[in-house]
């Protein structure tokens, strides 16, 4: 079990045990007592993966139908790359979404020379035929973009195909940008491998059919992207009765996971004719914040998961998100949620059981501050009207933070900070935020006390309930940060310095209840 550790926090201090004694006496310091801000860093992540050395980008989920469990490939960022030959695919395989034991590197680079001497994303698929295992991936240099193939028997040595090779000038589209291969299996039987590219100036995915995964006829445009838009790693499913693509979103502007719906892979491709822009929803198609990007799917025919990854921050600054123009940090933590489909086909991601279970031990909760005015207490109920907060004692490591909040009125604005002490000038929120005179609710990060509003990383519009209730989830694994509410809405970021210190639920506008507040933690 993960428990906290405070070095630091165990600092000892002189006292004289009488007036005719000089021997000092040694007392432990009441570190949980204490509620100022306290300088943590990251230590080892043990829910939200990173390799030892460097980061994750671009993972490749597959369930291996085999040995049964989730085999997770990803693109090795080690920082600094080398200048020609980087992002070797490496890979993790899990049970149940709470652990990752490392597979090394799967497929390496090629030489400066090759084709592939650096490596970009692709997909694996089981051939039950030959008892083959197939990653098509990326082949990526400066002068030009192709997809390539690797095979395996057993998931550990792969070799290269030295015959398979797609190039987008042989098709008439992009040399440069050809890349991120997607295979599924239709329901015609044939193996289906989406390619994202352009043709002119326009952003398309286009499509190549086969039998047996070896031989690939080229299949035209499967799918146009919208305006001036370039859709990377996607990942087309079925669901039920729907058909779906997820998709990350290139431009800067907004750079995030989404998706589109069909009840037939024809009406899915619909979705974008014309630029037509058939949104599957009423927030077009977001799935979380900026803070997860790459986003891929798997299931085990019990459940869907969605992996992406969470980037880091120049500086270790919470602020630095990479707001458009800019970009954040390529690549982070490796990041799952569980996809929810609903009724009407339309898609939200929620927590995953086996992270869950993970938190299993309890804190104790303890008021350590709270604002003069507006704050109630009647046990572990609270009442907070206008800009009033209850500031909670020490979090650890990593942390499950769990409450209800119910609102007045739907235009009620309320939020939880991160990285705030009783001596703090500026700490790190979350807020609930009225949209549209209330009817939605958008997620906001604000640096209160400092820049405010941070543009570039606020959530996405979500219905207020027709209840006023929030049911609030929070996973934390040191600086990576989850928020789930009602099964409905996720909100994924990267809050440095998270862990270790104190955390508040705010009121800032009207009155809300806050209830059966939890901590958890291993």
């Amino acid at each position: 079990m993960k428990t906290m550790i405070y070095s630091l926090a165990l600092a000892a201090f002189v006292s004289l045990a009488s007036c005719n004694n000089d021997d000092p006496v040694l007392t432990q310091k009441d570190w949980q007592g204490t509620a100022t801000y306290f300088a943590s860093t990251d230590e080892q992540f043990t829910t939200f993966y990173k390799p030892a050395v460097g980061y994750v980008g671009d993972p490749m989920p597959f369930y291996d139908p085999v040995e049964q469990n989730f085999k997770i490939l990803y693109l090795q960022d080690f920082r600094p790359n080398p200048a020609d030959t980087y992002h070797p695919i490496w890979g993790v395989s899990t049970k149940d979404l709470s652990s990752y034991q490392s597979l090394g590197e799967l497929i390496p680079t090629g030489t400066a020379a090759e084709a592939d001497a650096a490596l970009g994303t692709g997909s694996t698929i089981y051939n039950e035929a030959d008892k083959l295992y197939y990653t098509f991936y990326t082949g990526h240099t400066a002068k030009q973009e192709v997809v390539m193939m690797a095979t395996s028997s057993d998931f550990k040595t792969w070799t290269k195909s030295k015959s398979f090779y797609l190039q987008g000038g042989d098709y008439g589209y992009s040399v440069k940008d050809f890349r991120d291969p997607f295979v599924f299996k239709g329901d015609d039987g044939q193996y289906h491998m989406i390619i994202s590219t352009l043709q002119g100036t326009k952003g398309v995915l286009v499509e190549f059919t086969s039998s047996d995964l070896k031989s690939w006829a080229h299949g035209g445009i499967f799918m146009s992207m919208m305006w001036d838009r370039f859709y990377e790693c996607p990942d087309i499913f079925k669901m039920g009765d729907w058909w779906y693509l997820v998709y990350s979103e290139k431009m800067a502007a907004v750079r995030r996971v989404q998706y589109f719906k069909g009840h037939t892979l024809d009406e899915l491709k619909a979705c974008t004719a014309n630029n037509a822009g058939v949104w599957p929803d009423n927030k077009e198609g977001f799935l979380d914040s900026r803070a997860f990007y790459a986003g891929k799917t798997a299931s085990d025919g019990t459940n869907r998961y969605i992996w992406g990854w969470c980037p880091t921050r120049a500086g270790n600054d919470n602020t630095a998100v990479g707001a458009a123009p800019n970009e954040p940090e390529w690549a982070g933590n490796l990041v799952a949620h569980r996809i929810i489909q609903h009724e009407d086909g339309t898609l939200s991601l929620g927590n995953v059981e086996g992270i869950d279970k993970k938190y299993s031990s309890e804190s104790s909760l303890k008021v350590m501050a709270k604002s003069d005015n507006g704050v109630s207490e009647n046990g572990s109920n609270y009442v907070l009207t206008g800009n009033a907060y209850v500031l909670f004692n020490r979090l650890n490591v990593c942390n499950k933070l769990s409450f209800t909040v119910k609102t007045t009125s739907k235009t009620d604005k309320f939020g939880f900070s991160f990285v705030r002490g009783t001596d703090s000038e500026k700490y790190y929120s979350i807020i609930v935020n009225p949209e549209d005179g209330g009817d939605n609710k958008k997620l906001n990060f604000e640096e209160e006390g400092g820049k405010g509003f941070i543009n570039g990383i606020d959530g996405y519009k979500f219905a207020t309930p027709a209840n006023n209730e929030y049911n609030v989830t929070v996973y934390t694994d040191n600086s990576v940060c989850v928020v789930y509410i009602n099964d409905n809405v996720v909100y994924t970021n990267r809050i440095y310095g998270l862990q270790k210190n104190c955390w508040s639920i705010n009121s800032y506008e009207g009155t809300v209840e806050v209830s059966n507040v939890r901590v958890n933690y291993y």
